[in-house]
């Protein structure tokens, strides 16, 4: 198989990673796989099998595990209730290939027509020193399982892509793009797989969109406080002496309680008896 490896155009944007035809590898069809879960490596190893060669999956230098948290992080927050996000989950994909990808996400349970756990829908790959041609191998058998989407983090490249059949080629995201998918509960920001303080605020929108207990009241606290100081403002515009007992009952007010207080005093330019 011949490799194009990626290049830049002139106008400074990637071109895809892809593999150039001959006609594509012939898979197993679908009467011919095994079950997802039928093994031909030992689960929680670092033996993986790739079209019966045998792989041995080495622990990460920093650039790759860091890059692999940041995915494994974004996954966790952004799946939908009813999904699942996975890390380095074994996955048998045809009868000669059974390997991990290092970020995945499947529908929570078994499936009824299998008994099985549900098939990955969606995979994020992070890419180091991983030749190209062995990206590539692993992308059309896990397309061929039946694996919807794929995605790979290029990490000295800074570029995340998003794996094309049709192509047979990984083919660049924009850096502003996001990922939009069902099992995911918001779009997924590109630049969140990529910089750490991105991921942050990415996770932060999510907490919002679900009003996590947490943020909710701190949210909460934050609108008190500031009818709080409003009141005060208010009262020292009046001339009204807030004394401590005065102080502590506002303290136990809550927002609605302290909105009516503002206007009361705006209205009758005294503490309320």
């Amino acid at each position: 198989m011949t490799l194009r490896m990626p290049s830049k155009n002139p106008a400074g944007s990637h071109q895809a990673l892809e593999a150039t035809p001959p006609a594509a590898r012939k898979l197993p069809g679908h009467g011919e796989l095994p079950r997802v879960d039928e093994r031909l490596v030992e689960a929680e190893t670092r033996d993986e099998m790739v079209g019966g060669r045998r792989v041995v999956a080495a622990p990460a230098s920093p650039p790759h595990g860091d890059a692999h948290c940041q995915v494994d992080g974004e996954a966790l927050f952004h799946v939908r209730p009813g999904y699942v996000a996975s890390t380095d989950m074994l996955t048998r994909t045809d009868g000669e290939s059974d390997f991990a990808t290092d970020t995945s996400i499947r529908k929570e349970g078994n499936d009824p027509a299998t008994g099985d756990r549900y098939l990955e829908e969606v995979v994020f790959e992070v890419v180091h020193t991983q030749p190209l041609r062995d990206l590539i191998d692993r992308a059309e058998r896990l397309t061929a399982r039946g694996i919807r989407r794929m995605f790979a983090i290029f990490v000295n490249r800074r570029v995340v892509a998003e794996w094309s059949p049709a192509d047979r080629a990984f083919r660049p995201l924009p850096i502003d793009a996001a990922i939009e998918d069902a099992c995911l509960i918001r779009p997924l920001p590109v630049r969140a797989l990529l910089d750490r303080a991105e991921g942050r605020n990415a996770v932060a929108r999510v907490l919002l969109d679900e009003k996590n207990p947490v943020l909710a009241e701190a949210q909460q606290e934050a609108f008190r406080s500031g009818l709080r100081k409003a009141i005060e403002r208010l009262c020292q515009a009046l001339q009204i002496e807030l004394t401590y007992a005065r102080r502590a009952a506002l303290a136990r007010l809550d927002a609605a309680a302290l909105e009516e207080m503002a206007a009361q005093l705006a209205a009758e330019r005294r503490w309320p008896s």
